[in-house]
């Protein structure tokens, strides 16, 4: 079993049908895994009206709201137990085009990347439908982020990736540290400390059209005072190189 694109979500009923038909439609095979927060709009319901005629889609079902970072970290351990090669993290909002999860597949398997990354960033600012204060925003939050790490990675806070499942194994997702937005960071941060190979695919992000952003400034500060935290951490953190 080869691919698993792991998607949390939190009231998305106008989008989770269409995205999961929109990944099972793509010429490469990707299993879906689904981590809903109890939504009460009935999220889950849908996903588990879909798992009828769609083997390859998985549902976890978790009591309430408890963060992105312990989303994906659930996700995660569920993906290597159950033996995946490659494990994506996707947004349930269209935000990512699903085409594109082809496109960082190839460029794991067939580049040589271990990590690699939808990058808005890479080639210009390739954004569709923020306002322009939320572009500065993050643009400048990845220049922040690049200036106390060290990474040279363009798109430093983004949330389309795919990693490798060893990559996994050896980071320790449980030992994150971060909640929110920070964890894409953090996830990021670790990767590039053991020494793997982080490639950035561009894309375009487009942000959605249907649904409710659950972008907070509390979540974007968190992130920003998380990565001077992170930074002093790795100060007395040893990383075996691969």
């Amino acid at each position: 079993m080869p691919n698993i694109v792991i998607i949390p979500t939190y009231k998305e009923k106008e989008n989770i049908e269409a995205i999961i038909k929109a990944i099972t439609s793509l010429p490469i095979a990707f299993n879906i895994l689904i981590i809903d927060d109890n939504s009460p709009d009935g999220t889950a319901g849908i996903v588990k009206t879909l798992q009828r005629s769609l083997p390859n889609l998985h549902l976890i079902e978790r009591p309430g709201k408890l963060g992105l970072g312990t989303a994906y970290i659930a996700g995660f351990k569920w993906a290597l137990e159950n033996g995946y090669r490659y494990i994506y993290e996707m947004d349930a909002d269209f935000s990512h085009d699903p085409r594109d999860l082809v496109r960082l597949f190839k460029a794991c398997k067939d580049d040589g990347a271990d990590v690699a990354i939808g990058s808005r960033y890479i080639s210009g600012v390739n954004v569709v439908n923020w306002p322009l204060s939320r572009v500065i925003m993050s643009y400048a939050a990845s220049i922040y982020v690049r200036i106390v790490t060290g990474m040279k990675i363009m798109d430093t806070t983004a949330g389309f990736k795919c990693y490798k499942r060893e990559v996994l194994e050896n980071i320790h997702p449980d030992q994150i540290r971060s909640v929110g937005y920070g964890f894409q960071i953090e996830m990021k941060f670790i990767a590039w400390k053991l020494g793997y190979k982080i490639a950035e695919v561009p894309i375009v992000f487009t942000d959605r059209k249907l649904g409710v952003s659950k972008m907070t400034g509390g979540i974007f500060n968190e992130a920003l005072w998380g990565v001077l935290r992170m930074k002093l951490r790795s100060i007395f953190t040893k990383y075996p190189k691969r």
